[in-house]
């Protein structure tokens, strides 16, 4: 058995004054550590809920209806009628069929506690749906890691995110 191993090499020295600017804390320095810009973000997500739509769609065969449910997350008291509204015309223009039409009104929870994702997470599982037609990100999580973590739930089973407003349209 032969273990292969790169060479040993030791990194060069820092510029001078490198390593002191690295140890100051960022209020020492006047500057905040930088952020990952909102838009990037946005791209970032959108880029893995395309990527899972996409997965999704191409594992059906060919010619088979999409089956999705239509959902959303409202305020306790909000009617959902015109979010639901706006999922319907992805729908339409997707030219899918919708299997389950439903909403949360529990505000801004963890969709891991929401009465109704979690029957639509059964669906993915039991192949009822394909997909969930939501709004947009805020109907999952404002969160961006929650937001992607749910994501991760739905590819998971199978399953995809479409939303009518993508997620730097919240």
């Amino acid at each position: 058995m032969h273990i292969l191993s790169a060479p040993l090499t030791l990194p060069s020295a820092p510029p001078a004054g490198t390593l002191l600017r690295a140890l100051r804390s960022p209020a020492a320095t006047c500057s905040a550590p930088p952020q990952e810009a909102p838009n990037s973000r946005c791209c970032a997500l959108h880029a893995i809920r395309t990527r899972d739509l996409r997965h999704a769609l191409a594992r059906l065969p060919d010619g088979a209806p999409v089956r999705v449910a239509r959902y959303t997350l409202v305020e306790p008291g909000q009617d959902p009628a015109e979010r639901l509204a706006q999922t319907q015309a992805v729908l339409m223009r997707r030219g899918w069929t919708q299997s389950i039409v439903t909403f949360d009104n529990t505000g801004n929870s963890d969709p891991a506690v929401r009465p109704q994702m979690a029957r639509l997470f059964t669906a993915l599982c039991d192949r009822d749906i394909h997909g969930i037609i939501a709004v947009s990100q805020v109907d999952i999580s404002t969160f961006p890691q929650v937001y992607t973590d749910t994501l991760a739930i739905l590819r998971a089973r199978g399953g995809f995110l479409d939303l009518a407003r993508d997620e730097c349209s919240l």
